[in-house]
């Protein structure tokens, strides 16, 4: 059962990897025996995956960079989302080493997945932030006593700013707000 289960997943996780710019790579589960039963049963489970079609599958945990874990992550979570009722998904900077159409592609997943449930995603990303249904800022200060944390939920116009600023840095021109803003139209 578990193999089956495991083959299962794997090939969903695969499917979803192919939106994710990791198009022609493998996601595998391999159930290593064993010598004495352990808590969690008679196999060790490890994650494989294959960088393209004609790699063999290795240790997810040796050859996938942060930006594939990242994605391989969000891969596994939406298709375990399925079945599971975690009423809340928090994601911490799922999108790290991307960008581009594939910030825009994650942005559209975490969306899908707030429909059914609430979604709190951590983002540097203007394409990913611009998806959400609300956007909070947090930012932090320094003062003699230490660190504080501040977290506010922004408007539409600070939300415009904020995207802006995402996109375009210290400077932020006309042109930078219009495509904020028809960023987040477009969301």
């Amino acid at each position: 059962q578990r193999q089956r289960a495991a083959d299962k997943l794997a090939e969903a996780v695969t499917q979803e990897l192919q939106q994710l710019a990791l198009a022609g790579s493998r996601f595998e589960i391999a159930l290593l025996a064993l010598e004495k039963p352990a808590a969690h049963g008679l196999e060790q489970v490890e994650f494989r995956v294959a960088n393209h079609a004609a790699a063999p599958a290795r240790s997810m945990a040796k050859i996938a960079s942060g930006g594939e874990l990242s994605r391989i992550s969000l891969a596994l979570q939406v298709i375990t989302s399925q079945i599971s009722g975690a009423p809340t998904m928090i994601f911490d900077e799922v999108d790290v080493g991307i960008g581009g159409r594939v910030a825009e592609i994650i942005g559209r997943m975490l969306a899908e997945l707030g429909s059914s449930r609430q979604v709190l995603c951590i983002t540097h990303l203007p394409q990913v932030a611009a998806r959400g249904s609300h956007h909070l800022q947090v930012s932090k200060a320094q003062d003699a006593q230490g660190v504080a944390s501040t977290i506010r939920v922004l408007d539409a116009g600070e939300r415009i700013e904020e995207i802006a600023r995402m996109l375009g840095g210290v400077d932020i021109t006309e042109t930078t707000r219009k495509h904020a803003a028809e960023m987040l139209a477009d969301a």
